[in-house]
């Protein structure tokens, strides 16, 4: 028998980032308050159990907080065909010209040059309409090109507002509400373009953020706008060939001046997010501030700029969830998950958080 070599990394498979969660854990309302949710304290090798208005606890002056203030878009709208036939559209991103990409369901897909009449928001009479152009973003794409037009002449951000709804996530089984268009935002949102929420950075209300910056700790914003993707299982077990989604960010100048600060004055920098990690590690990967990132981050990626994360708990199989295994370690991210479940924990969207640092 040949003996192993202890300095070979392994190689991950798809199965590796597979689990069994109860049905019952997955969060389908959010907690009463945003910072009463639960915190796991993972950043050591036994796990403390916390709420997350503890968090400036574990916080000191010089950090640097970075948050994803992209904004979450009523990006699903209803529609019919002419022929009577229902349609559904999830908006992934607003292109120029009244534009749009968008995922579809429907029975029969439209031909091209199609307009579908969009559901109305009650009481609204401005006739919101889709026109479809074919796919993007080429005749092989996944997503469909549409114009959307109204009487009122409104750009789709306005439109979407108007009379979309809350792209709530596919494991949340209720339709949109007021509680969700409330809930399922960040405080500080304020750059449409996103069909998720980056749902760590739900947690905070403007009391603790107000708390945190009386700490003397920094905070900077990035912006990723989420899409659908996310919430795509790996399908390939050899993850090589798994084909990663594309999502638009953008790293604006003063952030990129408080990482410099940051690292200057020996801060950590703390990334709110998963979205945030994937930004700030693709700006320093590619030295491109802003653009399209399709970075897969599995165990054994170097990680160059983010010394703490706060988290959500993700879904199995999930490109997330070897996002976090790479950061945090693999067998660490799975006791913590295998406490998670023990102790029953919410997961996904609506659920808890916990708090990792990079090992």
């Amino acid at each position: 028998m040949i003996a192993s070599n202890p300095d070979t990394p392994r190689v991950f498979t798809l199965s590796d980032f597979d689990f069994e969660l109860p049905p019952e854990l997955i969060a389908q309302h959010p907690s009463p308050e945003r910072s009463s949710s639960r915190l796991l304290d993972g950043r050591t090798s036994v796990p403390v159990d916390r709420i997350f208005r503890d968090l400036p606890t574990f916080l000191q002056a010089g950090d640097l907080m970075v948050f994803n203030d992209t904004q979450v878009m009523n990006a699903r709208l209803f529609g019919e065909k002419a022929t009577g036939g229902k349609l559904e559209l999830l908006v992934e991103r607003v292109l120029g010209g009244n534009q749009v990409a968008a995922h579809m369901r429907v029975s029969k897909k439209p031909e091209v040059g199609a307009t579908v009449r969009l559901t109305p928001a009650t009481g609204c009479t401005d006739n919101p309409s889709a026109t479809l152009l074919g796919r993007w973003p080429n005749e092989q794409g996944q997503l469909f090109r549409f114009v959307l037009s109204n009487d009122a002449g409104d750009d789709p951000y306005t439109l979407m507002a108007r009379h979309g709804h809350v792209p709530l996530p596919p494991y949340i089984t209720h339709g949109d509400s007021a509680e969700d268009a409330r809930r399922y935002q960040t405080v500080f949102a304020k750059n449409p373009g996103a069909v998720a929420a980056p749902t760590a950075a739900l947690h905070f209300d403007d009391a603790l953020l107000a708390q945190i910056d009386a700490l003397g700790v920094q905070r900077a914003h990035v912006t990723l706008h989420v899409g659908a993707g996310t919430f795509q299982p790996v399908k390939t077990e050899n993850l090589a060939e798994h084909q990663m989604h594309s999502e638009w960010y953008d790293v604006p100048v003063g952030t990129q001046q408080a990482v410099a600060d940051c690292q200057a004055r020996g801060g950590r920098i703390i990334a709110v997010g998963t979205t945030s990690v994937r930004t700030l590690e693709s700006w320093a990967q590619t030295g491109q501030s802003t653009g399209d990132t399709r970075i897969f981050i599995t165990p054994g990626f170097e990680f160059k700029l983010v010394d703490a994360l706060i988290t959500n708990f993700h879904l199995p199989k999930s490109s997330l969830m070897m996002l976090v295994s790479a950061f945090a370690g693999f067998e660490h991210i799975g006791a913590l998950y295998a406490h998670a479940i023990r102790e029953k924990y919410r997961f996904f969207s609506y659920g808890d958080a916990m708090l990792l640092r990079r090992r």
